[in-house]
């Protein structure tokens, strides 16, 4: 992609550029908020490099609204680079694609708790099996998240990610862990090896036993952890669930109480209409972020309420970007219980 410089880019000093850009997080956020733009930008600039350790979980999305264009072309300049060889690798990052756009289907309370009931019900009745020593938390999911939406001196249309391939290794301790995704990260893939404590923001299986199953104390905590993490706390608490449920395995009495705790958050409505990344359409808990305008969307299948995968739906205008584009789409393809880091389901493992 060939861009030609803005007077403004040629002529931005330092200074000029420190003041455009946002201010540095608390330091105390998430790893997971921390690295969602730095692991994003390294990956795409430095693609021969080893990646930093990322988070246990995937960034909810790449927002670079309002970033200068001498940044936002950092992320251009290198897209399409090809690598070949070796480990450690990365091969031709596809070129991003428009953002796909979808009507806005109405949110509502009427059936929210009758809904999360259904959905909490079938989370307790699934079998959910036990991760023991040695073995791997293995997720295979479709995915795709936007790339950037907006400059001071572009406002092209928001772009994303082609829809592709991420798979996901964790020990249950949370502390050993591989992460698969190609043309995002080095060929073969990067450790997710890591010394960081558990918590709500870095979530290991063992982590996920020790919370409550009371829906109210569970709300609680998360209130209480999350609080001043860069949002609204409401939206905070629901990120947070989201986070937890998406790319990890909970015991069945959690997901459930998971699902009732969200459902007393306020602002949480039900969307009866939703497809995920993999073309499958189901019934969707939902939560609009006031801030950035978008709504996520957690997706479920109508009849038998299984998780299928998540959403971001733009429903109001911000910094030029559309309502009903779609900001981000995920979809769980696989769920399961492995022996070996790298091992893919089969004879040596069990479904989930």
């Amino acid at each position: 992609m060939i861009r030609k410089k803005s007077r403004r880019e040629e002529s931005l000093d330092p200074a000029e550029l420190a003041r455009l850009l946002p201010a540095p997080g608390d330091p105390h956020l998430s790893l997971d908020r921390h690295l969602r733009l730095e692991e994003h930008l390294m990956n795409e600039i430095q693609p021969t490099a080893i990646a930093p350790t990322p988070s246990h979980r995937p960034a909810r999305r790449v927002l670079l609204i309002g970033v200068p264009a001498t940044a936002a072309a950092g992320v251009f300049a290198f897209t399409g680079l090809t690598n070949s060889g070796g480990s450690g690798t990365t091969a031709a990052t596809p070129p991003p694609v428009e953002a796909p756009v979808v009507r806005i289907e109405p949110g509502s309370t009427a059936q929210l708790a009758s809904t999360v009931e259904h959905i909490a019900a079938a989370a307790s009745a699934r079998k959910t099996p036990e991760p023991g020593p040695g073995q791997y938390i293995y997720i295979k999911s479709k995915v795709s998240f936007l790339v950037v939406s907006h400059t001071d001196t572009d406002e092209s249309k928001p772009l994303v990610q082609p829809l592709h391939i991420r798979e996901v290794w964790n020990s249950p301790d949370g502390k050993k862990g591989w992460l698969d995704e190609p043309g995002y990260k080095p060929q073969g893939g990067v450790t997710l090896d890591s010394d960081i404590e558990s918590s709500l923001n870095a979530p290991s299986y063992d982590f996920l036993k020790t919370l409550p199953t009371d829906p109210d104390a569970l709300l609680r905590k998360i209130y209480k952890e999350t609080k001043g993490q860069g949002n609204s706390p409401d939206q905070e608490a629901f990120d947070t669930i989201g986070s937890l449920l998406r790319e990890q395995l909970a015991p069945a009495k959690l997901t459930a109480a998971l699902y009732r705790a969200a459902a007393k958050i306020p602002g949480v409505v039900v969307v009866d209409r939703a497809m995920d990344a993999a073309g499958r359409e189901g019934i969707a808990l939902a939560h609009v972020d006031q801030k950035s305008g978008d709504r996520t969307e957690w997706i479920f299948d109508r009849k038998t309420y299984a998780y299928l995968g998540s959403r971001g739906v733009q429903v109001k205008q911000v910094y030029g970007v559309k309502p009903g584009t779609v900001t981000e789409s995920t979809a769980v393809l696989e769920r399961a219980v492995v022996d070996a880091q790298k091992q893919r389901p089969g004879a040596q493992g069990t479904g989930a």
